[in-house]
């Protein structure tokens, strides 16, 4: 009788569901291992090359005062900001590819980055203190997302339409941020140039814990609302029988992914093709969206940015060239394609 009464709570997984568990536990183990080789790389290599074991150690303040004053001071802050940019990066970019149903959705694409790049500058322009640029980058990432607002809106957010209005919104805040660079006194003109292409060189940590923060809570608060991003996967007819307030629960999402790409903007720059490309690599090792395929696009995009970032120092023959400039060789091209996938006829036939 225990047996028969045990038998309904003893069902056992379907094949496909294993198979799926065991690709994510895969994908998380690997990345993990690769963020932490990374992350080791960018502390031990560079004009002042160290065993990984000493660089380890001058992390949390041990060995030579030589070593701990590089690592700590100079290459700590520089990995950490890539990490935390890539992260969240990669949770926008998953959030509103999921959120609008639409491939091409990201902070770039949409106009977000250059909304947080106007505001940064303006506070640069301004001589705000360096702790001030995340409230800037995020000011400015709203106004941006409210331009999306209300030129695409209307009309529906078709592919074409949002693609099309967030390069428009993209192309116009540009101007308006280049226009302030050219006003600038050289100085700050020299520093801004250097911020507006996307780089992580010379990140202190009073802008790592400022936006650096400000985004493991937004991450946390992602992770949190998971589970109503999973119920809006099902359709907002679903979603609606199911409980929840779709409408609300879509600007909740729409404002923490701003929040989100306008942080790692802080951090990083308009860094673009990150949160371009990270959905499409988590889908293409995992599958469809699972419970963990917030958290799994976080860690895609700090493990991308990173390398991205260790690429530019040490195996380009260009000294100084910014990470933005890499991200954006590879998005062109990956843009180009998504685009030309929604293009197809195959792709209007379905819709």
């Amino acid at each position: 009788m225990s047996a028969a009464v045990a038998s309904p709570r003893t069902k056992s997984p379907s094949p496909s569901g294993v198979r799926v568990r065991r690709r994510v536990l895969l994908f998380a183990a690997t990345g993990l291992a690769l963020l932490f080789v990374l992350l080791t790389v960018s502390l031990t290599i560079g004009e002042m090359p160290m065993p990984a074991g000493t660089a380890l150690r001058a992390l949390v303040g041990l060995g030579d005062p030589g070593d701990v004053l590089v690592v700590q001071q100079f290459r700590a802050p520089r990995t950490v900001a890539a990490i935390f940019a890539g992260a969240g990066l990669g949770a926008a970019g998953c959030v509103l590819q999921r959120l609008f149903r639409n491939p091409l959705a990201s902070p770039d694409v949409m106009g977000i980055t250059g909304g947080a790049s106007l505001g940064a500058v303006a506070l640069i322009a301004a001589g705000a203190s360096q702790a001030l640029i995340p409230v800037g980058a995020l000011v400015g990432g709203l106004l941006a997302a409210l331009l999306l607002g209300v030129f695409a809106w209307g009309s529906g957010l078709t592919v074409t339409r949002l693609v099309l209005t967030g390069l428009a919104v993209q192309a116009g805040l540009a101007a308006a941020v280049n226009l302030m660079i050219v006003r600038f006194p050289a100085e700050l003109a020299g520093s801004s140039l250097q911020w507006i292409s996307g780089s992580v060189y010379g990140r202190t940590w009073t802008e790592v814990w400022g936006a650096g923060g400000a985004m493991v809570l937004a991450l946390a608060a992602a992770l949190v609302m998971n589970r109503q991003l999973a119920v809006l996967d099902l359709g907002d007819d679903s979603a609606g029988a199911l409980g929840l307030r779709t409408h609300r629960a879509r600007l909740q999402l729409l404002v923490l992914a701003v929040v989100l790409a306008s942080l790692a903007a802080a951090l990083a720059g308009p860094v673009t093709f990150v949160a371009l490309a990270v959905p499409h690599i988590v889908r293409f090792v995992t599958g469809p969206p699972t419970a963990a395929s917030l958290a799994l696009a976080g860690l895609t995009g700090a493990v991308l940015l990173l390398a991205s970032d260790l690429v530019v120092q040490h195996l380009l023959p260009v000294e100084g060239l910014p990470v933005g400039a890499v991200t954006a060789t590879l998005g062109a091209p990956w843009l180009l394609v998504l685009m030309l996938r929604q293009s197809s006829p195959v792709q209007r036939s379905q819709g």
